[in-house]
């Protein structure tokens, strides 16, 4: 990364650190200020816009920008979190067994740092399609690995909530 983009990103960084302390017009007037250094059909861009209008209660307008931005092509740790962030947008719209759909897939597609988050918003998905008990099941196999003891017994009633065998419950 070079110098403008590292100092871009810090900026963006700032920006975001600042949320609570800005009015919505103001902080949305900062991020579409800064999207549009960027040039005019950047991914990145569009997610920044989206996340933004995403975090201040514009759910519905934020996700044909998260679409768009995830079709152009966006990289890197960004095209995980705009999976993960429209997947909650829709969900917030009534759309919950959409998501599901898009979280689970992205439950496929490579593991990293945002694994336990994408299982998170699955959980509330999965709760939105009437599937509680794989949410919970979905939720206990994120919270596992995080214990400091029983992360074997956890791992295994979770599994055991949505693939009951005979005599093993």
């Amino acid at each position: 990364m070079n110098e403008a983009d590292a100092d871009w990103e810090r900026r963006v960084a700032d920006a975001w650190a600042s949320i609570d302390r800005r009015g919505e017009a103001e902080f949305l007037a900062l991020i579409e200020q800064l999207a549009a250094e960027l040039p005019p059909d950047s991914a990145v861009g569009l997610f920044e816009r989206a996340a933004s209008l995403d975090s201040t209660g514009h759910s519905d307008l934020a996700v044909p920008m998260y679409r768009q931005a995830l079709e152009r092509g966006l990289p890197g740790e960004r095209r995980r979190r705009a999976v993960i962030q429209l997947a909650s947008s829709l969900r917030n719209l009534g759309q919950a067994e959409e998501s599901a759909r898009l979280l689970a897939g992205e439950l496929d597609a490579g593991s990293d740092h945002l694994d336990d988050a994408v299982r998170a918003f699955l959980a509330l998905a999965l709760v939105d399609t009437g599937r509680e008990r794989e949410a919970v099941a979905t939720a206990l196999t994120a919270l596992a690995p995080h214990l400091p003891r029983y992360q074997r017994s956890l791992a295994n009633y979770a599994r055991l909530l949505v693939n009951e065998e005979p005599g093993q419950a």
